[in-house]
Parts: structure tokens; sequence; C-alpha cells
């Protein structure tokens, strides 16, 4: 059987068991086999050579056993969904096989090993890896596509906003301008990082205070409730002082109830006569 990129490790501190198990599972499998003879050295393996697939582990080790490796093992992010399997000859018992189970193994064999049901168990386990392998791929292949698709709308909604004749301004819910396009700044004058920040009642001409004080208090209000405001005669002022005569609408962009942000959009309407 041939699993390719596959990498095993076998831990016992017995040299004749490490022997047996890597020489059966070399005669029938084509991977790369890694031995540790206690679990100090497995430790340091592991820790020091990435994407270990597999590890066969013997429970009876002087020093540092097969459970406390598997504690090891389990706490530490990069390690903890190795799979292990368990090797034990002295302990059988219900009890002491759920101990395993719970520090992290994933399966038990009892020595003396079959050597059929050996082979079968890494394979079977070596097929579950392989299969998650495929779906990962298969998964950052469709993130990948999704994220190209997401890319080249963004670009196409971007040079929308770029080219469009009408000034675009997106607010914050405080009504700070947080975005703009050329028109609004070839509109008013101003270059980017000194409108940014700004607040939107500053570039509006009012009237009188109640006016100023009704942008951002009655027109907030109506466009949380309605979800916008369209065709709204106003004027803009620019950096030079200057009053330009606007068609102005608002919409609310709300997320989970909340106003996230605003969409302002201004036509200039110099030139145009008003018709009753």
């Amino acid at each position: 059987m041939k699993y390719q990129n596959f990498k095993l490790l076998i831990v016992d501190d017995n040299p004749h068991n490490l022997f047996t198990l890597q020489t059966l599972i070399e005669q029938q499998m084509e991977i790369e086999i890694l031995t540790a003879n206690s679990g100090q050295k497995a430790l340091d393996i592991v820790f020091k050579i990435p994407a270990i697939d597999l590890i066969i582990l013997d429970i009876q080790m002087p020093e540092m056993d097969g459970f406390k490796v598997a504690s090891m093992l389990k706490i530490r992010q990069r390690t903890k969904d190795i799979p292990i399997i368990f090797l034990t000859a002295a302990f059988k018992s219900e009890s002491f096989q759920q101990k395993g189970y719970k520090i992290g193994a994933v399966d038990y064999l009892m020595k003396p090993i079959n050597d059929h049901l050996l082979i079968n168990k890494i394979a079977t386990y070596f097929r579950l890896i392989e299969k998650e392998r495929q779906l990962n791929t298969l998964l950052e292949k469709k993130v990948k596509e999704r994220t190209v698709a997401l890319e080249k709308t963004k670009q196409h909604l971007e040079n929308i906003i770029h080219s469009m004749g009408e000034a675009l301004l997106i607010l914050d819910p405080k009504g700070q301008i947080i975005q703009v396009n050329p028109a609004a700044l070839e509109m008013l004058g101003y270059i980017e990082s000194d409108l940014i920040g700004m607040s939107i009642g500053d570039i509006f001409q009012e009237d009188c205070v109640e006016q100023a004080e009704a942008f951002m208090g009655t027109w907030l209000e109506a466009i949380i409730r309605t979800g916008a405001l369209s065709r709204i005669e106003a004027q803009f002022i620019t950096k030079e002082n200057n009053i330009i005569p606007i068609l102005f609408s608002r919409s609310a962009i709300m997320e989970k109830q909340q106003l996230k942000e605003i969409i302002c959009i201004a036509k200039d309407m110099t030139g145009y006569i008003k018709v009753d």
C-alpha cells in the first residue's frame, strides 16, 4: 500500500518491539517511519518535525509513560490533533481504556500485536487523513475562487464609485465622513485626507441654527426609521466657502437592527432651473 507523504511515529522503550513493528509496517506500506525509544525522545521528534500523521505509542514506559506523552501532545495547538494508537500488554480493563480515550487516544492495540489488525488500523487512519486532506484542498480551492470573485466584485464597485458623476460620501453613525469618491472631492475642493473625519454638517450650508440641528437630529431619526431619504434640496459649502446647490439622497446601512453606515449621494444642480 502506498501512502506518499505520510509520517508514522512508533514509540516503544523495547528495541525489539520497535524493530519488529517498523519492519512489519515497511513490508506492507510505503511511508516514512520515525522511531523513539522513550517518551521524551518522542516529544522531541514531534515538536521538531512537523506534520506527523499518526503515532503508535506504548503505554508502559519508564520515566514517562504513554499517557503522559499523550497529555503533553494534546495541550499543544500544533500537536493536539495527531491521532494516537496506544499499545498495551498489561492493562485491558474498560476503565483503563477509557482513561486513554479521555486523554486523546483514537484506538488501542493489545500486545502481542496482530499483524493484520495493525496494518488495517493504520491504513484506516491514513485513508481518513487522506480524505480530510482532499476535502481541505477542495475547500481551499472554493475559498480561493470565492475570494477572487469577491475581489472582482469589489473592484467593479470601486470603478463605479470612482467614475460616477455624483458626489458620494459614506458616514459613520455619528455623521462623520469615512469615505468619499473623486466627484465629492472635486465638488467640495478638499483633498481626501482633509475631508475624512469631518462631520457631514460641516459641508452643508444651513440658513439657521434650527436647520443645522435638524440635519443630524430629525434627518438622522428619519433615516433610521425609513431607511432612506431621497431628492432633498440642499446646499454644499466648499472649502473656499462657495455655495453649491445640490439634490441630495441618504440611505441607511443597518446591521443587526443597528445603524452601521449612511450613504450620501449629492448631484450638483448648478445651472438647473427649478420648475414648480
